[in-house]
This record gives structure tokens, sequence and C-alpha cells, in this order.
């Protein structure tokens, strides 16, 4: 009866209609704003606090000490960063130039020079894609740094539309010179009404308030973006041109005539500027490579087959100078991290140093043996006991050596660069580049090459005008020589006393052959013959004899093969493999192995495991051998018969049906997420084939 009533009494006040109800909360404590208490996390006293690990690890068994393991990382670190300087050096000295043009081209130009058309720069860069990234950041630099204005770079993906692409265009003006949070503050304390995010208004005002002369819009990849919706953009900007100056930049990679193609008439017509060129990638890493190799104070090399395997992926395809450095780096830093010898290239290193295991190393390379055994053929075996009983004399010598061998690859690659000058000064048009200079000189073979015919057999025929030339590029090894200074003084004597005007040729050179006719037997018969020489040029003669004698002693002398020297695998990286599996992977291949072998890699007890089928073998392998078995298409059922079919064969009526049938589909997930697998349109109850074997 209460709850009748109380029922009856709620219904008379009204509550149980009341359309709105106000929500008081109970009364609390903390104050309004006020965060929540954090609960601290207190950390045990006796808890010690974790070191970091050193980023290289104890080589030699793990008997290699400390010091050893820190003067390999620091002697790491010390090349390579004097590399990177090297490689920033080369970059910089490439886009220079054009930087140079296009910055002059953006500071002189305006919409008065071209009849208020927007000023335009189209930057064609080939393979090079990287260097426009490069180019703008400077470029961008340069403009904020005199406080006349900044870059825009935008992508296609910033471009999907034309609202989003202004709201883009305006995001980034102003975030370049104030930051994220000057953006925010830009939009709320404008005064006036609010605008939205994609209006000009916007643009125009920040451009007022700071006084920019000049606002880059620089389109990064162009072929990519959506012609209707550029269309639309450069009409808008050209529109607002007397309040915005606005400076278009195109990256374009194929050419202006395709860009300009892909554009309506009436769009190119508001733009006018120039057209610039940036150098291939190919130049680039060509120099950069050169920088590296072939420094008068190098220290570290990279062999015959690393060198092949830079070049051969630049050759197949497009690589930038970053990813040329990134696989670089990648070899010298696999060098020191797996290699104890590279520790014999610190400065730091001592005798104090040295180390029955790291002794015991030295002793086992094959160019040790190989020294032994040319001691040996010396009769100097005392030195060879010397060597294989005493460490520190070891040690001693190994350290001498090392700088010796060193000192062998700087001639090594002097003289590389002093035949690839020589052939270009002899007007040799054949692919005689410094990388494939460098490849035969690695691997001794470029002693005995087409290079070095086309260079001695040049050099005989210089006249005294060239032969000045060829003086002045020649590598300083070749020049200290006693033999070659004698040459140069008799040929200053020869000149002091020679009065004529055209310069002195020795006898093989094509102006002094005397060609003869004769005819027998009604055919006409060429004969070539020498011409009688003057006192002078016969002297000259002797001279290019004496050079070209001395030239080829110095060749077979320097190019020797590095392999050949002692402690080669301190100072030269010529391991392919890492390198090779590392950035040219196959893992298609790896993992169609793995599953039609899978006991190439798994450890197997049964004597079945050579079988093509087997239940020993994992579920996943079972069902993709099965699975090559079929055609483009699989009843599903079928597979399950066959995939049961080979356990029930092995494990007879002790086969739980419902576990394999678990593997079942495990096994055909794992296929499906490796792409193997999918479900057929066609046919409900049947699987599709979406990978070939070797394909």
């Amino acid at each position: 009866m209460d709850l009748v009533t109380e029922a009856h009494g709620l219904a008379k006040d009204g509550s149980n209609t009341q359309g709105v109800y106000i929500y008081r909360p109970a009364a609390s404590t903390k104050t309004h704003g006020e965060r929540p208490s954090k609960r601290r996390k207190v950390q045990p006293d006796n808890k010690k606090q974790q070191t970091k690990p050193h980023p290289f690890v104890p080589l030699l068994n793990g008997d290699e000490r400390k010091a050893s393991v820190e003067l390999r990382y620091n002697v790491y670190q010390q090349l390579w960063s004097d590399q990177e300087a090297k490689i920033q050096d080369v970059l910089n000295d490439v886009d220079s130039e054009v930087l140079e043009n296009v910055s002059s081209f953006v500071r002189s130009t305006s919409p008065e020079t071209y009849d208020d058309c927007i000023p335009t720069a189209l930057i064609t860069v080939g393979s090079n894609v990287s260097s426009l990234g490069r180019l703008l950041a400077k470029l961008n630099d340069q403009l904020t740094a005199e406080g006349e204005g900044g870059v825009v770079i935008l992508e296609s993906g910033d471009a999907p539309n034309l609202k989003t692409t202004l709201k883009n265009i305006i995001r980034a003006a102003v975030t370049n010179t104030e930051g994220n949070d000057g953006y925010q503050n830009f939009l709320t304390d404008r005064e006036g009404p609010r605008l939205l995010g994609y209006d000009l208004d916007l643009l125009g005002d920040y451009v007022k308030r700071k006084g920019i002369k000049k606002l880059v819009v620089a389109f990064r990849d162009s072929e990519a973006f959506d012609p209707s919706m550029l269309t639309d953009l450069l009409s808008l900007l050209s529109s607002w041109l007397d309040r915005i100056p606005f400076t278009l930049l195109f990256g374009i990679s194929t050419s202006v005539e395709l860009f300009e193609g892909r554009l309506p008439r009436s769009t190119v017509a508001l733009l006018r500027g120039r057209y610039f060129e940036i150098h291939g990638a190919s130049n680039c890493v060509d120099r950069i490579y050169e920088r590296l190799q072939g420094e008068e104070n190098g220290r570290f090399w990279l062999g015959r087959n690393v060198t092949g395997l830079l070049f051969e992926k630049s050759n197949d395809y497009f690589q930038t100078p970053e990813a040329f450095s990134r696989t670089v780096k990648y070899a010298y830093m696999t060098h020191f991290f797996a290699n104890p010898l590279a520790v014999l290239l610190s400065d730091e290193v001592s005798v104090d140093m040295q180390r029955d295991k790291l002794c015991e190393t030295i002793r086992n390379l094959p160019s040790f043996r190989r020294y032994c055994e040319y001691l040996l053929d010396e009769a100097s075996i005392e030195q060879v006991r010397t060597l294989l009983e005493n460490d520190e004399f070891l040690f001693r010598h190994s350290l001498e050596y090392l700088k010796t061998g060193q000192q062998r690859m700087r001639d090594i690659f002097q003289a590389v660069k002093a035949i690839h000058l020589c052939l270009k000064s002899l007007n040799n048009f054949k692919n005689s580049t410094i990388p494939d200079l460098s490849i035969r000189a690695l691997s001794g073979e470029l002693q005995d090459s087409t290079f070095m015919n086309d260079l001695l057999g040049g050099l005989k025929t210089l006249n005294s005008f060239k032969l000045k030339e060829f003086f002045a590029i020649t590598p300083r090894t070749w020049t200290d020589r006693p033999e070659y200074r004698k040459i140069r003084e008799d040929l200053e004597v020869l000149m002091q006393t020679y009065q004529g005007s055209e310069p002195l040729r020795s006898e093989y050179d094509n102006h002094n052959s005397v060609v003869s006719t004769t005819v027998v037997q009604q055919r006409v018969r060429l004969n070539k013959s020498k011409a009688k020489l003057s006192q002078e040029n016969q002297e000259y003669t002797k001279i290019i004899d004496r050079i070209h004698a001395l030239s080829e002693r110095y060749f077979v002398e320097t190019l020797v093969k590095p392999q050949d020297l002692f402690l080669h695998e301190a100072f030269l990286f010529d391991m392919k493999n890492p390198l090779k599996e590392t950035f040219s992977p196959r893992p298609r291949f790896a993992i169609e192995r793995a599953l039609s072998n899978p006991f190439d890699y798994l450890i197997s007890s049964s004597e079945r495991a050579e079988a093509r089928i087997s239940a020993q073998q994992p579920a996943t392998a079972i069902l993709y051998q099965l699975y090559l078995e079929s055609g483009a298409i699989v009843n599903v059922y079928d597979l399950w018969q066959a995939f049961y079919a080979v356990f029930e064969s092995e494990q007879g009526d002790v086969c739980d049906e419902r576990m394999i049938m678990a593997l079942f589909y495990r096994a055909a997930s794992e296929l499906k997420a490796l792409g193997m697998l999918k479900s057929s349109r066609k046919k409900v109850d049947h699987a599709a084939k979406s990978a070939w074997i070797g394909l």
C-alpha cells in the first residue's frame, strides 16, 4: 500500500513526465581544473642502473679486450665521419652551380618582368631525384636567413583536391618561419572575421605582416599531380599575384614537352620562366667513389667485389647518391664490426695491446702464409721462425707492413687517376671511367688491359706541347724519381735550344710518316715510311723513349694485385655476399625453398627426412607441396583429403582427425597470409592459386 501511495505521489508532481533534468554532482574536495593525483613510481634502492650495451661486441671467441673493442668502434666512427664529410662536399659542389642559377632566377624575377605571368622554373632531375630535395632545402635556408621569404614543398600526396592543397600551402608557409605554435596563434590572433584554413586571405595577411618578397611553391614530383587540380590551382595563384609574390618550381623527371602536354594551353600561358637541368646521379656517384677511394690520406678501401656490386646496382636501376652512400657505410660498418684486425687501423694501437689471440689470428691469414713463403724463397728462415714464435716481433712487424700496404693502395689509386686523366688528354673515347679502372686495378688486371696499351701507345705520339700537359697530371710518386727529373731537365734544355714555332715531334707521330703509292699489276699499293727527322726531333724521340720505358716500369711496380699485400685483410674489405644479401635480398626464393624443402633449414632425426612429402614436415610445408601439384583452382575438400592422407599413411589408427583439421586450417591461413592462396570467386568451395614457384 505504501508503494502504491509513493508511486501515486510521484505521478502527482509530474516528475515522471519531466523533459529536462538538472545534474548536481556531489561536492568534491578538489578544486576545478586540478589534475588528479598521480602515483609516483619509486625505484628500489638496491636496483642498479642498467648500462647501455656497446654497439660492438668482443670478437676472437669473446677473448678480445674491451680496449680493443673500443678502439675498433672509435676508428670506425672517426673514419666514417671523415668520409661522410667528403660525400657532403661532393654533393654541395654538384648542387652549387644549379643552386646559384635557381637562386638568382628567384631573386631577379617578378610578375612585372614576365607581363603578369607567374615566374616559373622547370627543373629536370632525371635519375637524380634526391638532388631536388637538397636544392629546395638549401634555397629555403637562403631565403629564410635573409628574411626574403621561403619555400613551400608540395608532394603529390599533399594535393588530393584544391581545398586541401591550399590549406597545405598556407600551413607550410607559416610554419616555415613561425613553427606549429606560431601557425595556431596566427589563426586565432588574427583580427576580423575568422577565415577558413584554405582561404588565401590568410596567406596574404601573412605575406604583408612579414614583408615577404619571394614565396616559392615547389612541386617536387610534378608528373604525379592531378592535371585538373593543377590547372585550377595555377589559375587561382595567378589571380593572387598582385597580393602574394608567388614563384613556382616544377621538378620534372621526364621532359618539359611531356609536362606541358599534360596542361591546357590556357594554363601554360599563365607561366613564364626558365629551364634548368640537374646532372644525372651516375656522375655524382662516380665522384663520390673517386673521393672516398682516391684520397692521398686514405686508410681503408673497398675491394673489387664490393666495388663491382656497388656499380652493378647503379647500372641496374636509378640509385640516388644517398642510397649509394648508405651502401658504402654498411660496408664500412661490416668490416669494423666483424673483423678483429680492424683495430690495427687505429692511430692509438700500440705494441702493449698485442695479445696471443690477435697474433694467432694474424698467423692464420692467407696473406701471412704467402708472406712467409716469400721469405723462405729469399732464404730468410730465421725471420720466419721469429714471426711464428715471437708475438711482440710479429706485432711490430705487422704494424710496419700495414703502413707499407696502405701506401701501396694509395699509390694504386693515384696511378688510376693518372691513367684516367692521360686517356682523356689523349682523346681516348673508350669507357675509361674511374670505377672501371678501379675495378681492374683492384683485381690486378689493369696492367695487362687495353687501357694501358692505349696509354703507352699514345704516349709515344705526344708532341712537346702535349708532353707538358702530361707532366702536369703525373702522380707525385712518379715525379719524385731521379730518372724522371733528369728527363725533364733534358727536355727543358732541348726546348731552349730549339727555335722553331712548331712543336717537336717524335718518329712515332703520324706527322713524320710519309705515304707513297706504287702501281703493281694495275693495283695501287700504299707504302708507309718514316720521314727524315731533324736533329731536334731525333733528340726528342730519345726523350720519348725514355719516358715510355720509365712509365711502363712505374705502372708494373705500382699496379700490383692488392690481395698479394701482407695484411690486406685489415685495410681492404672485399666480401661481396654480405652486401648482396642485404641490399639485393631474395625473400621469395628463400620462402619457397623453406616450404618446398623444409629440411634444408630444419634438423630431423627421421630416416624419411629426404621424402618429398612427409608427416615429419611442418604442416604449412606439406600443404604448400600439395598446392604445387594442383591447378589454377583446387577443391578445398580434395586438398583436405590429400593433406589428411599424408598423416593417415604414417600414423594409422592413432591419427587424430580433429588435430589434423586444425593444422590444415592453420596452414591454409599461413599460405593465404603469404599471398599464395585466396578464395575463388568462380566456385565457392574452391581456392585459387595466386603465385607459382620460380615466377
